[in-house]
């Protein structure tokens, strides 16, 4: 089920993209007087489609391949590498009949659709909910760092008071991209004194591989026990059979205890050590915990007023088997009007184009690994396995902005290729040859298919090793 709500998210929000980037492409090429012949959401590879309609000169429908969407354009050499109709003489009605500069408005007009959805979806989102984060000057017990923060140099407590000098403001800048694409310098307090640390350019192939919580978090008070997992009873068997279906066997039903639980752990328990380890916040209790995994440990914990000793063993996967209520974190609340959040909006969107852009410069300059390009098997889980239309909505706008600036790169089959094409056209004054253009269009499928089954085999690999 949770598999289902992923995909029909990504299905929905990429539908939804799809039709209105080729709208532009039509709306634009209509504008001029050009003939569409096909409006199709998917690929009706091989003439198989699902349905479709005819409204004038456009057939418009649905076909079975999900892998985007096309407009035939009467005229132009495209994905449907029409060879037949190309070497029929021009028609006033095509595109190839029209102004470079009108082309050139054509094959920009998905873009431009893209990029102008992108903004007004953020704009909305920020209408309506306005932005909610937590001050970084709030954070008086400082941030945990993880893995990836460890590795830079941060510790427990410590204090991060600027980004490249500027001084931060929410603590959510040091999970956005201004830390993870730029590589720029942190400047922390630490028992009193600043200190500078450097955030390596390639910190975004430890983020794919750990995860954001492993770069820094804040650090976070623990409070009493407030959940014990309680025992569970399954059904222990060696058959294929049996494990398929719970019956017949061999060992019957078999109560599984959880650490705590069986320890006498309770709710309403405070944590005051772990191996003589004081646990004053979340981050101790876990570190002690996971360190331990495999191994009995001595808890001491504060039951009514009384110091009891507990010895639960710790799971493989090091955990004991109950939850830590903690404190809740400071969090500020910005209402933006209907023309602030424009603004905001605009702003938002423009960042995430340009994070795309050097996202893509860092893996052809070798600072980021390739294995962080995701097919829509990595989007979707992105989307998640609940439906939540804020969440929906900004993740759409997110991948707006991408498919503008993807089909903005210079490769053949893409907009930016048709783009470079037509820039140097009309620089040389006259159109390049058809038969180059239809070997670009191959050299481009080619490419992107590439790309396609090196980012699917991307997140079905990671999907395994998980």
């Amino acid at each position: 089920m949770n598999g289902l709500i992923m995909a029909g998210q990504l299905l929905l929000g990429l539908s939804i993209l799809v039709i209105l980037h080729e709208l532009g492409h039509f709306l634009a090429a209509r504008a001029f007087g050009i003939k569409v012949e096909k409006f199709y959401l998917f690929f009706d590879a091989w003439g198989f489609k699902l349905f479709s309609f005819k409204v004038g000169d456009t057939e418009y429908g649905v076909g079975w391949l999900p892998l985007g969407g096309y407009v035939k354009i009467s005229g132009m050499i495209d994905e449907s590498m029409d060879t037949e109709q190309m070497a029929l003489p021009a028609e006033p009605w095509e595109f190839r009949s029209k102004p470079a500069w009108q082309r050139l408005i054509v094959m920009l007009g998905g873009i431009i659709v893209n990029i102008i959805v992108g903004i007004f979806i953020f704009w909305m989102l920020t209408f309506k909910y306005g932005e909610t984060y937590i001050p970084n000057d709030k954070l008086a017990n400082g941030v945990h760092p993880g893995i990836i923060g460890e590795e830079i140099g941060l510790r427990d407590g410590d204090k991060i008071l600027a980004i490249n000098g500027q001084k931060v403001i929410r603590f959510e800048e040091l999970i956005s991209s201004k830390v993870l694409l730029s590589g720029p310098k942190l400047t922390i307090s630490r028992d009193g004194k600043a200190i500078d640390l450097k955030v390596p350019e390639t910190v975004l192939n430890s983020i794919s591989k750990h995860g954001i919580d492993e770069f820094v978090e804040p650090r976070i008070v623990a409070r009493k026990i407030s959940q014990v997992d309680k025992p569970t009873t399954v059904v222990e068997s060696k058959g294929l059979f049996s494990r398929i279906t719970g019956l017949f066997s061999k060992k019957g039903p078999a109560k599984v205890y959880t650490p705590a639980y069986d320890a006498g752990m309770k709710v309403g328990d405070s944590v005051i050590s772990i191996n003589g380890q004081s646990v004053r916040y979340l981050n101790d209790f876990t570190t002690q915990i996971q360190k331990s995994a495999g191994k009995t440990v001595a808890i001491k914990v504060l039951r009514n007023g009384n110091l009891i000793d507990l010895t639960p063993k710790v799971t493989a996967e090091g955990t004991i088997g109950i939850a830590i209520a903690k404190f809740k974190l400071p969090i500020s609340h910005i209402d933006y009007t209907f023309f602030e959040s424009f603004s905001v909006g605009t702003s938002k969107a423009w960042t995430t184009f340009a994070d795309n852009g050097k996202g893509i410069w860092k893996m052809i300059t070798g600072k980021v690994s390739a294995r962080n390009i995701s097919s829509p098997i990595g989007i979707a889980q992105v989307y998640g396995s609940e439906f939540d239309w804020a969440n929906f909505w900004r993740l759409t706008g997110l991948i707006s902005m991408a498919l503008a600036f993807m089909n903005l790169l210079p490769i053949p089959a893409l907009d930016g290729g048709h783009v470079v094409f037509l820039i140097v056209e009309m620089i040389k004054g006259k159109p390049l040859g058809d038969k180059f253009m239809e070997r670009a269009q191959v050299v481009g499928f080619v490419i992107l298919l590439s790309l396609m089954v090196f980012a699917f085999g991307n997140d079905i690999l990671k999907l395994i090793q998980k």
